[in-house]
C-alpha cells in the first residue's frame, strides 16, 4: 500500500545508508500511545507518526535532507504542533505576532527535546531537529534551507498537507500553527496520510503576499517562492521590531479555528492595506491597528 513501510523496503533504505539494516521489528503501538501521551502532557496540541519510508516514496525531499542521511539509526519521526491563535496571528506585523512566535519555539524545542531525552532514557536512541535551524535571517540569504524539513515531516506524519504557499495546512488550524521534529530509532506505526487535499486554490496568500513572493503554477498545487524576497521583507520588519510577517497564513480560509473566533476569510484581506491607509480608525481594522500601534518602532500599519 502507498505510504505504508515493507520490510524490504527498509532493509533496501538502510542498505543505500552504509549498509546498516537491521532485523525487521514488529511496529510497537503501546509505545507510540505513550508518546502520544507524553508530547500532549509536554505541551504539543497534534501528535503524528512518519515512516522514514515516507520520504523515499514520496521523492519530495532531496537525499540528504531525509532522517536516515541525518541519523541512519532513524525509523520513524515524530512530529509534533502548537497552534498560532488567528485572533494574534491577525495581527501581524506587531509584536503581539513576534512575542507569540518566540513563544511557540521556545515551547517546541522544548517539547522534542524532552521527548528525545525521554525515548533515548528508555532504550529508543532518539534526537532532535530545532525549530528554527538558522542563526540569522541574513544567514539565510546566503543559504535558504534548513538541514530539515519540519513541513514535509508534518505530511508525511499525516498532519495535514502542502499548500500553494508551501506551509503545512492542518484541519483544525490552517497553515496557522508551528511544528518540531524528533527522529527516533523506534518502529512505530505510522499515521495515514492526509486523505484529501486541504489547499483549495484560492490563490489568497498569493494575492496578500506584501512582497509578491508567492506565485502559483499550473502543474501543482504548491507554487513557486522567492525566498530572497521573502527574508528581505522579514529583514525589514525585524529592523522595525515586528516579525515575522505571517501574512500567507493570516489570509488562508483553511482551518476550523476561523469558525471557533468567528473570523471570516475573504476580500476584506486584500482590502485591509489600502483601507485602512485611507483611514486607520476604519471599524472593521480599528482592533488590529491598535496592536500595531504599539511595542515597535516602525509606523507599518498594514
Amino acid at each position: 500500500m502507498k505510504g505504508e513501510f515493507n520490510v524490504k523496503a527498509e532493509q533496501g533504505v538502510a542498505a543505500r545508508n552504509g549498509g546498516r539494516a537491521r532485523p525487521h521489528a514488529a511496529a510497537d503501538g503501546k509505545l507510540k500511545a505513550e508518546i502520544v501521551r507524553k508530547a500532549k502532557d509536554f505541551g504539543a496540541n497534534l501528535v503524528g507518526v512518519a515512516s522514514v519510508a515516507r520520504w523515499e516514496e514520496a521523492g519530495e525531499v532531496p537525499a540528504d535532507y531525509r532522517p536516515q542521511a541525518i541519523f541512519a539509526g532513524t525509523r520513524s519521526v515524530v512530529v509534533v504542533a502548537v497552534p498560532m491563535l488567528l485572533p494574534i496571528i491577525e495581527s501581524t506585523p506587531s509584536i503581539n505576532y513576534q512575542e507569540m512566535y518566540n513563544a511557540s519555539n521556545r515551547l517546541l524545542d522544548e517539547i522534542s527535546f524532552r521527548l528525545a531525552s525521554w525515548l533515548t532514557a528508555n532504550g529508543h536512541a532518539s534526537l532532535c531537529m530545532p525549530r528554527d535551524g538558522y542563526s540569522s535571517l541574513e544567514a539565510l540569504l546566503k543559504n535558504p534551507f534548513g538541514s530539515f524539513s519540519h513541513t514535509y515531516a508534518g505530511k508525511y506524519a499525516g498532519l495535514g498537507t502542502v499548500g500553494l504557499s508551501r506551509n503545512l495546512l492542518v484541519p483544525d488550524y490552517g497553515p496557522r500553527l508551528r511544528l518540531n521534529s524528533v527522529l527516533t530509532s523506534a518502529v512505530l506505526p505510522a499515521d495515514p496520510l492526509q486523505p484529501e487535499e486541504l489547499c483549495n486554490s484560492c490563490r489568497l496568500c498569493e494575492r496578500a503576499c506584501p512582497t509578491g513572493a508567492i506565485r502559483s503554477r499550473n502543474d501543482g498545487v504548491i507554487g513557486d517562492l522567492d525566498k530572497t524576497a521573502c527574508t528581505q521583507h522579514h529583514i525589514t520588519l525585524r529592523k522595525e521590531g515586528h516579525w515575522p510577517c505571517g501574512i500567507c497564513a493570516k489570509v488562508c480560509p483553511e482551518g476550523a479555528d476561523r469558525k471557533l473566533y468567528k473570523i471570516k476569510a475573504g476580500k476584506r484581506y486584500l482590502d485591509e492595506p489600502a483601507a485602512i491607509a485611507d483611514n486607520p480608525d476604519d471599524p472593521r481594522f480599528r482592533h488590529l491597528v491598535h496592536l500595531r500601534r504599539h511595542g515597535s518602532t516602525g509606523d507599518r500599519l498594514a
